[in-house]
């Protein structure tokens, strides 16, 4: 099932497959040939610097920053002045893991982000277990997590004196991955457009409380930030927390890399796209934070479900039924960027033999692949209306840090492997090695702090050596099990309308 081969090529042009021609998959010789260059089947170069700015911003601001800031306020003792070193200090830390990217994304011009660079640097089996635990269970229960909060943020003005069914909140959500789904499906280009609306909605939604903050400021509203630094104290295990959680605040600066190859001029668009991004974000998060101790005290903040609708509530007097809607925009467009960027890691995983043949296949029209993002759905519907979904996430939390650390450590390990590598953007070598030294502390703080869960998501994760010496290494498959796989790949081809991708067979 995960095997490269050649394959003969029936004709699937107006959706009629003629029999006998093929040993199980429909290349792309059946499809007829483009007149034109720019309609050949490939993914195309869509994504300007505008757009992977949008990518970037859209995919990091999610519910977050609106909903839930008390963990860093918790792990920091209580203690304003030190929430938002946190802040910055997060934001910071994050800027570097994202030069390193953008110097990673740079020399290595393929798409599919940690997957790409891990096996780049370290061979095909910690590629394999990274992109393994990704397609089983991070991105379907981060999708669905997120989904979540567009679902119940899109239905609180409706509710407004009563609670929500939960019922409704998961019929909605389920509305909300279903368009997501299509839409990326459908067109790269109409993806990328409702991505930068969808951005510039965030940034509204993030100005709203920014600038009612700054006027507070200016009326002398500082009370709360008398004696800042003052609290329960900051413990030894807090404080290392209190990153934890600011960087899960910031993640999501790596998505650009998922799409190098459909980047326009990659050498000066992924660097530009990554600085300006974490610029805007950084300093949006951190004033964010001191709009909301304008008027919430830290106790306060601590009580509060949902911090922005709290803060809207006491400054923005009716306005503030606006604030829910555009939390649930946020969530949309993260939703959005985030199942546009980690489809093409699937893709690139399959194109390698690595995955399923049908997931690096591309719509004959669309020019999307369409597999890759339709793989999620059903994984992320059923641990929608199934599963524990925090407690996944809380399984697999350290999982995401592990293997981006590994990717930054990665870079280091080609400055010596691969001394002559053409690298465009280059950083100073410290930066990675404190970046990674970073990711892994924290990994290492999660198996010490949470030996449970940490353990029973690194168990789940290590399943993926044994999968990748039967589903990949294993070449003498049964002849039935090599059959039934070549006809699901025909059967599901024609049924979505889909080839192998020129690049593809050339390569």
């Amino acid at each position: 099932m995960y095997r490269k081969q050649t394959f003969a090529v029936p004709d699937i042009s107006n959706g009629n497959v003629q029999p006998g021609e093929s040993n199980g998959r429909l290349s792309q010789a059946s499809y007829k040939q483009p007149a034109k260059p720019e309609d050949r089947v490939i993914l195309k170069k869509k994504v300007t610097l505008l757009r992977g700015i949008s990518i970037i911003i859209g995919t990091i601001i999610g519910a977050g920053i609106f909903i839930t800031p008390k963990g860093i306020l918790q792990n920091t003792g209580g203690s304003v002045g030190m929430s938002l070193i946190v802040w910055t200090g997060c934001g910071i830390i994050s800027l570097l893991g994202a030069l390193s990217y953008a110097e990673l994304g740079t020399c290595i011009q393929k798409s599919g982000g940690h997957y790409t660079y891990i096996l780049e640097a370290f061979g095909p089996l910690p590629a394999f277990v990274r992109v393994w635990v990704e397609l089983l269970v991070i991105r379907p229960a981060s999708t669905a997590v997120i989904s979540l909060a567009f679902g119940q943020y899109i239905l609180e003005p409706f509710f407004v004196h009563c609670e929500i069914p939960a019922l409704s909140v998961k019929l909605v959500t389920a509305v909300g991955i279903s368009v997501v789904m299509v839409l990326n499906s459908m067109s790269v280009s109409w993806s990328a457009r409702i991505q930068i609306v969808l951005t510039f909605c965030k940034l509204i939604a993030i100005l709203i409380i920014i600038v009612p903050g700054m006027m507070q400021l200016i009326k002398g509203e500082t009370q709360h930030f008398t004696n800042s630094f003052l609290g329960n104290g900051v413990s030894v295990m807090g404080l290392p927390l209190a990153f934890y959680s600011g960087m899960y605040a910031y993640s999501g600066w790596f998505y650009l890399n998922f799409v190098t190859e459909e980047v326009d001029n990659p050498e000066r668009t992924v660097p530009l796209a990554i600085c300006i991004s974490m610029v805007i974000v950084t300093v949006g998060y951190v004033l964010t934070n001191v709009a909301y101790f304008t008027t919430i005290s830290a106790e306060e903040l601590l009580l509060s479900k949902a911090v922005a609708v709290t803060f809207a509530e006491r400054l923005l007097g009716d306005f503030s039924l606006a604030v829910p809607i555009f939390v649930a925009l946020s969530c949309f467009g993260s939703m959005n960027g985030g199942v546009f960027a980690v489809s093409r890691m699937f893709f690139v995983a399959s194109r390698e033999g690595h995955l399923p043949e049908i997931l690096s296949m591309i719509h004959v029209r669309k020019h999307t692949p369409l597999p890759a993002v339709i793989v999620l759905y059903p994984l992320t519907m059923v641990m929608l209306f199934t599963s524990d979904i925090y407690s996944l996430l809380n399984f697999f939390s350290f999982a995401r840090w592990l293997f981006i650390g590994l990717a930054v450590a990665g870079l280091i390990y080609l400055r010596y492997k691969r001394p002559d590598m053409h690298r465009p953007f280059k950083v100073p070598i410290f930066i990675p090695a404190l970046f990674s030294f970073t990711c892994l502390f924290m990994v290492s703080l999660s198996l010490y702090s949470d030996p449970v869960n940490t353990g029973i998501g690194f168990a789940i994760t290590l399943t993926g050596v044994p999968a990748y010496y039967l589903l990949v290494i294993w070449d003498n498959k049964p002849r039935w099990f090599r059959k039934f796989s070549d006809e699901t790949t025909r059967v599901l081809q024609v049924i979505l309308e889909v080839v192998p991708s020129e690049e593809t067979q050339r390569s």
